[in-house]
């Protein structure tokens, strides 16, 4: 274990987390790490891009003050280069260093432009940003080769190289997330790509004014929250929209559901709706959310378990994911703004 910061800027969140436990469960992060910088879901399991964005940018997140997980992060962006499929997307699935499927996801092409603002911001790396920067243009470039007729985004390009046949909420609000953050990386480094932005105005008013072009996923609660973590709703939009379903998704004492109409909570989304609270400026339930979702941490080793099945009292899966762990840490630097990276979800400027 890398050792744990005395540092008093050292990412914490009192009363819920310490810098310790913060810091061994991105331990737990670099570990799972493959040889070729891939981090998989859990040691020896499958990778995802935009699961494996999600360790790294956590990784830079600690990579502050730890320098083995600073590296790690850098390997982890750097595998992302050398893994491209020749039209600029990603394989949705690589399991020992090779592909499983063809299937090439939209939101996973799109989120490293997400990872690498977050990581030009936390770190000041200018000269990393400017090397990664083909890795952010094709991926951006490829999701945009999946717009549909209205200017929202589908989901995929199929094994054999055609698009999906429909739009889903959640992922077009990440890209409307990713395509920002593009355009602001661009910026700095002087690559300016005004159509990325006026993607991502189009996307931005189908998903406030037009949500049902999308297909219903309404059960699932990313679908709920994702408009504020993407960053298209504000102020009194982004509330509205919690308190709609806050009651049908929030589960005192226990996180957030993934799905509406079964008994299973997981970190991971508890975490994710952490961040759009923080985005709204309502920390103190960011807390108080993040807290409840501490039963899925292992007090072993800081590794959270990525959901609880309340109805079976068990935890379900019997996994330990990577991007549960990263979702968790990225939730506290976003209540405490530890780090500058933190506006990435916070949209507070970039």
């Amino acid at each position: 274990m890398a050792p744990v910061p005395s540092d008093p800027g050292a990412l914490r969140l009192p009363g819920v987390l310490s810098a310790e436990q913060l810091y061994r469960s991105a331990d737990y992060l670099a570990r799972s790490q493959e040889g070729d910088g891939v981090i998989p879901w859990f040691p020896g399991g499958h990778a995802d891009v935009w699961d494996h964005v999600e360790c790294a940018m956590a990784l830079t997140v600690t990579g502050v003050l730890v320098p083995e997980h600073a590296e790690a992060a850098r390997r982890a962006y750097l595998w992302l280069d050398g893994s491209r499929h020749p039209d600029g997307g990603w394989y949705a699935k690589y399991r020992q260093g090779g592909p499983v499927t063809a299937l090439r996801e939209a939101n996973h092409a799109a989120y490293p432009a997400v990872g690498l603002l977050h990581h030009l911001l936390t770190t000041g790396d200018a000269s990393f940003a400017e090397r990664m920067w083909p890795v952010v243009e094709s991926g951006l470039e490829f999701v945009l080769g999946l717009r549909g007729e209205h200017g929202e985004i589908l989901w995929a390009r199929s094994e054999d190289g055609s698009p999906g046949d429909h739009a889903l909420l959640t992922v077009c609000a990440s890209v409307h997330h990713a395509l920002r953050c593009g355009a602001a990386l661009g910026a700095r480094l002087g690559r300016e790509r005004p159509e990325w932005s006026k993607a991502a105005d189009r996307l931005a008013e189908l998903i406030i004014h037009d949500e049902g072009l999308f297909s219903d996923r309404s059960r699932f609660s990313m679908d709920w929250f994702y408009p504020i973590l993407g960053g298209v709703l504000r102020d009194e939009a982004a509330k509205e929209r919690i308190a709609e379903r806050w009651d049908t998704f929030v589960m005192p004492g226990l996180g957030v559901r993934c799905v509406s109409d079964q008994p299973w909570v997981t970190a991971a989304e508890s975490s994710e709706l952490v961040m759009a609270l923080a985005a709204m400026g309502e920390v103190d339930t960011g807390v108080r959310v993040l807290r409840d979702v501490q039963h899925l941490r292992d007090a072993d080793d800081g590794v959270y378990w990525t959901g609880y099945q309340f109805a079976e009292q068990v935890r379900w899966p019997v996994e330990r994911s990577t991007w549960t762990s990263a979702a968790v840490i990225l939730a506290v630097d976003a209540l405490t703004r530890t780090t500058p990276g933190s506006r990435v979800f916070l949209h507070t400027g970039a």
